[in-house]
């Protein structure tokens, strides 16, 4: 046998193994990719029922900055419909649209990819303090074999993209839900501050000592005492005792002789 008819025979023997590989493969293909949010489900929803808000973390934007978009229909809700081109062949053309909305629960889309037609979904749940975020995609690939093969390997290649953009929806939900830093505390004064009835070098309420007086510093005087008469003249020593005028002493008389 030639080796042109020996090649041409078993390519034909592997498209059939192919096609009946093929023809075993699941006709419903389904993605799909979680994440938790530290946020409300009623915080996480209008970025999901917004299109417009969309490219905020839309993988395809982030692939591609020159990505073009165009929105139309409803702003948000039932209707809203947000289609793209691209330059680059990974991300190519495609189109979505909101075709049911359960407010804070779920969203509903119809999706086309490149040519590929199905519908994807948002799904949000109660996970502990946050949510629970699920992105899924799924399509019929019908008797196709070739689509049943490209389904095959949808799930690393789209999984891989709802992953890495509900990564960024996390980011940027905990971001702008960040407290704002609290403003910086007083400049101290230099010196420790005056505390009434404080003895210097007395311990205060913190445990620390309070401050020594300064020697230069300007000392209150004290009041003037209030002198007591009373112990005063107690404690003022009598003066000494005068001595009583001596009497001139007189001569004694002689008697007179007879």
């Amino acid at each position: 046998m030639r080796p042109i008819m020996r090649l041409t025979l078993g390519l034909c023997a592997l498209a059939v193994i192919l096609a009946g590989v093929a023809l075993a493969l699941p006709g419903h293909v389904t993605v799909a990719r979680s994440v938790v949010i530290n946020a409300p489900e009623p915080v996480i929803f209008p970025y999901l029922d917004n299109l417009r808000r969309f490219g905020d973390w839309s993988p395809w934007a982030a692939r591609d900055p020159q990505l073009t978009v165009a929105y139309s229909g409803a702003e948000q809700g039932k209707g809203a419909k947000v289609e793209w081109t691209s330059d680059k062949p990974s991300v190519g053309a495609g189109s979505m649209e909101i075709i049911e909305s359960t407010p804070n629960r779920h969203v509903d889309l119809a999706v086309s990819f490149n040519g590929l037609d199905g519908t994807s979904y948002y799904e949000i749940v109660p996970s502990g303090s946050g949510s629970k975020v699920t992105w899924g995609f799924g399509y019929e690939s019908g008797t196709s074999p070739l689509k049943r093969w490209k389904g095959l390997m949808l799930d690393r290649y789209i999984g891989a993209e709802y992953r890495d953009a509900l990564a960024k929806l996390k980011d940027k939900i905990e971001t702008e839900r960040k407290p704002l830093a609290p403003p910086p505390p007083p400049t101290a004064t230099l010196g420790v501050p005056e505390q009434p009835g404080v003895v210097p070098g007395a311990p205060l309420q913190d445990g620390t000592a309070a401050p020594a007086a300064d020697a230069g510093a300007a000392q209150p005087q004290a009041a003037p005492a209030v002198t007591d008469p009373a112990a005063t003249q107690a404690a003022t020593p009598p003066p000494a005792a005068q001595a009583a005028p001596s009497q001139p002493k007189t001569p004694a008389k002689r008697p007179r002789r007879p």
